[in-house]
């Protein structure tokens, strides 16, 4: 079979991991790269040896050379350069969240019908060794049903500034950033059941907190000090039809002691931890039993999760699999994501 030949849109931070991944698997060609900077993109083409370049990522989707797309562009472009996509008969993996607002994320769904092709939602953490692993658990009843998930991002001093902390561009701060990768993962292994109500809280307190010296950050290209317009942090209850619940927290900036990451699972016959090492509690001949599983990585790897969602989509791409994150999953978490904007803005639960 040919190698899949893929095009990197959007060469910013992220684009690494895609780029990285698609070097390292045998059965894909780095076919082409676009960026508005076109500097930026002539340096990401020299590193990796691609011979395309563009700037228009329309021009880009006029080649008939190309298979498949990464999107690794500003949340306000995955619609339609999805959608672009698509119509030009490639498959798509896009970098979460799907999009910005529902009807959007609706009209890219429309689109993966209306093409035939795939879209892959870029939930990285679905296709890491601790959520495969807890996934072969669930799927075998050793937990039983899950009821409640809790999740926490807490990022104490941690805004990348840029266009991330500009709404316009991003839709949000952590909420949409970091918060739909944990929202998600419990969601994901909870067996995705319909939302049902959302009641959410987000709050600008304290900035980006520019002024705080002596502890480093990471800073997107961009960054602006001068410019922030998304929420420092939030928090929110989701509900779901059939009962179960997640309590989810996620922040920035934050007056903690220290940054924290935490994925918490509770069923009726045990519960997991992910994050922020792989655990699984259960009860055996009436003592409660904290399992360790003997694995390479306990908390999420971040190379190896990228490597082995683009592995994945490459054989998604060749009609080997079916993606795990699909569009509809896209969807769902959209109207998760808005519905907490909306009930923070209204002061009042969000029902769908």
């Amino acid at each position: 079979m040919s190698k899949v030949r893929v095009a990197v849109i959007g060469a910013g931070s992220i684009s690494e991991m895609h780029l990285k991944s698609y070097q390292n698997n045998p059965d894909a060609e780095l076919y082409a790269i676009c960026d508005l900077n076109e500097e930026r993109a002539m340096a990401k083409a020299e590193k990796y040896g691609i011979t395309r370049i563009y700037t228009d990522y329309k021009e880009l989707l006029a080649d008939p050379g190309i298979d498949a797309v990464s999107i690794c562009t500003w949340n306000n472009t995955h619609a339609p350069i999805s959608i672009a996509a698509l119509d030009a008969g490639k498959n798509v993996l896009t970098e979460k969240p799907l999009c910005m607002t529902v009807n959007e994320a609706l009209a890219v769904e429309e689109a993966v019908h209306r093409s035939g092709k795939t879209l892959q939602v870029g939930f990285v953490r679905r296709y890491a060794s601790n959520t495969r692993i807890i996934k072969s658990f669930l799927e075998n009843g050793e937990l039983g049903d899950i009821y409640y998930a809790k999740a926490s991002c807490i990022r104490r001093l941690g805004n990348p500034g840029g266009w991330f902390s500009d709404v316009e561009r991003s839709g949000g701060g952590p909420l949409i950033d970091v918060g739909v990768h944990v929202i998600d993962l419990c969601w994901y292994l909870m067996g995705r059941p319909k939302v049902k109500s959302v009641s959410g809280n987000t709050y600008k307190k304290l900035g980006n907190r520019a002024n705080v010296k002596n502890l480093a950050f990471y800073k997107a290209a961009d960054y602006d000090a001068s410019h922030n317009t998304v929420e420092d942090m939030a928090n929110a209850l989701i509900r779901f039809e059939n009962g179960a619940s997640i309590l989810v927290d996620v922040s920035f900036t934050l007056h903690a002691k220290e940054d924290e990451l935490t994925v918490k699972l509770y069923g009726d016959k045990g519960g997991a931890e992910l994050e922020p090492q792989l655990s699984i509690i259960t009860e055996k001949h009436d003592t409660i039993l904290n399992l360790t599983p003997q694995i390479n990585n306990l908390s999420f790897d971040f190379v190896a999760g990228f490597q082995d969602e683009i592995n994945y989509f490459i054989e998604v791409c060749q009609g080997k699999k079916e993606t795990i994150s699909p569009v509809q999953d896209g969807v769902e978490m959209m109207k998760i994501l808005c519905g907490i904007y909306e009930s923070s803005e209204k002061g009042e639960e969000i029902h769908f």
